[in-house]
C-alpha cells in the first residue's frame, strides 16, 4: 500500500504510527495550498517577507530556497516552504494576471475559460446568440496599432450583417444580405423591409429606393386654356413612392412629393406654337420652380428643356401652369417632368 494519496499526495497514517498528528497536519497543509489554488506570483527566488499561507509558481532559473523547484508550487506554512507538484487539469487563479489558468502537465500554460459553447457578460447566452454582452457600451480597440472587426459567413447566399433593434424588432440591417452586395435596408415594423442602398462588387452605388418619377398626361396633343394648370396622369418611371393626388381643373392630377428634401426638376416641352406661350412647375399652384418662355410668334413647332432646383416638403404637390394658347404634345420624351431627389 502506497502511503500517500494518489493525486494530492497527502500522507496516510500508518498503523502503529507514532505521533499521528504530524502527518495528519501535513496533509492539512497540503489541502490548504491546494484547495482554492491562488497563486500571488511567478517567482524563481523567494519573496522578501513572504506571508503565511501565500503560494508561488516556481519559474525557470530558481535559486536560494527555490533551488530546484521550478515548475512548483511553493507554499509558506509555519515559516517554512512546502513544494507541491502541480498535476494535469488542477485550476488556479493569479492574482498578478488576473487570470484562471489550467496545468496542462508541465505549466499552467492554458486560459481556463478556453472555448465555452456560450459566454454571457451580465446577460444570457443561447445557442443562437453565444456570445450576449448587456452593457452601456461594448469598446473594442486596438493592441498598438489597427483593429478590425471580421464578420465572416460560409456562402454568398448566406447572411453576414449587423442587425438594429428596438424592442427586439429589427429597424436597420447592412452588410451582405443572402447575396455578396454590401446593402442597407430599414423597417418599420420588422417585417416590411425597404433597400435603402446598394453597393455593388465592382463599386457601383445603387440607391432602390430613391424618390424619382418621371410623369407626364395622357391625351396627345392638347390646348390648355391660357392661365389655366394642367396635373399628370401617367409615369414613365415610378421610384420611392411618388403618386398622383387631387385633380387639376385643366385635367390630370397633382403629382405628390413623397420626402422632404432637395429635388432636381427637369420640365420637356414639345409644342405647336400659335403665338408666344410659357409653361412653368408651381408647386403647391403658386410658386414657380423652373419654366419654359416661347416670346416668339413664329408658329414652328418647338422643343424646350428647362431645369430648377427646390426644397420641398412631403406632401408638396406639383402641376403645371400655362400662357397663350398653344398646343402642347404631351407624353413620355414629348411634354413631361422629369423630378429627382438630390
Amino acid at each position: 500500500m502506497s502511503e500517500t494519496t494518489a493525486n494530492l499526495e497527502m500522507p496516510y497514517i500508518l498503523p502503529s504510527q507514532a505521533q499521528k498528528h504530524v502527518t495528519h497536519n501535513e496533509a492539512l497543509q497540503r489541502l490548504d495550498a491546494i484547495t482554492q489554488l491562488t497563486i500571488k506570483a511567478s517567482l524563481a527566488a523567494p519573496p522578501t517577507g513572504p506571508e503565511e499561507g501565500g503560494c508561488y509558481l516556481v519559474s525557470t532559473g530558481a535559486s536560494g530556497a527555490f533551488s530546484g523547484k521550478s515548475g512548483k508550487l511553493a507554499f509558506r506554512q509555519d515559516g517554512s516552504w512546502i513544494f507541491i507538484t502541480p498535476k494535469a487539469g488542477w485550476h488556479a487563479w493569479f492574482i498578478q494576471d488576473e487570470a484562471l489558468k489550467i496545468h496542462d502537465g508541465s505549466s499552467f500554460a492554458h486560459d481556463a475559460i478556453g472555448t465555452p459553447d456560450f459566454l454571457g457578460i451580465n446577460t444570457s447566452a443561447d445557442s443562437t446568440n453565444r456570445l450576449a454582452v448587456a452593457a452601456d457600451a461594448s469598446l473594442l480597440t486596438h493592441d498598438g496599432g489597427d483593429h478590425q472587426l471580421k464578420i465572416n459567413k460560409a456562402a454568398a447566399t448566406d447572411t453576414a450583417s449587423l442587425l438594429f433593434q428596438t424592442g427586439w424588432s429589427g429597424r436597420a440591417e447592412m452588410g451582405l444580405a443572402g447575396n455578396d452586395t454590401f446593402s442597407i435596408k430599414v423597417s418599420g415594423d420588422g417585417t416590411t423591409w425597404q433597400e435603402a442602398l446598394d453597393i455593388t462588387a465592382a463599386g457601383q452605388v445603387l440607391t432602390p429606393n430613391r424618390p424619382l418619377a418621371r410623369a407626364t398626361r395622357g391625351g396627345g396633343v392638347i390646348t390648355p386654356s391660357s392661365g389655366s394648370q394642367t396635373g399628370f396622369s401617367t409615369f414613365s418611371i415610378n421610384q420611392g413612392g411618388s403618386s398622383l393626388g387631387a385633380s387639376v381643373a385643366g385635367g390630370g392630377n397633382r403629382l405628390l412629393i413623397p420626402v422632404t428634401a432637395a429635388y432636381l426638376l427637369c420640365l420637356a416641352v414639345e409644342a405647336n406654337p400659335a403665338g408666344a406661350f410659357s409653361v412653368s412647375v408651381k408647386s403647391g399652384g403658386t410658386t414657380t420652380i423652373t419654366g419654359i418662355k416661347d416670346n416668339d410668334a413664329a408658329t414652328a413647332s418647338y422643343n424646350g428643356v428647362a431645369v430648377g432646383l427646390a426644397l420641398l416638403s412631403a406632401g408638396d404637390w406639383l402641376t403645371l401652369e400655362h400662357t397663350g394658347s398653344t398646343s402642347i404634345d404631351f407624353g413620355a420624351g414629348k411634354t413631361e417632368l422629369t423630378v429627382i431627389m438630390m
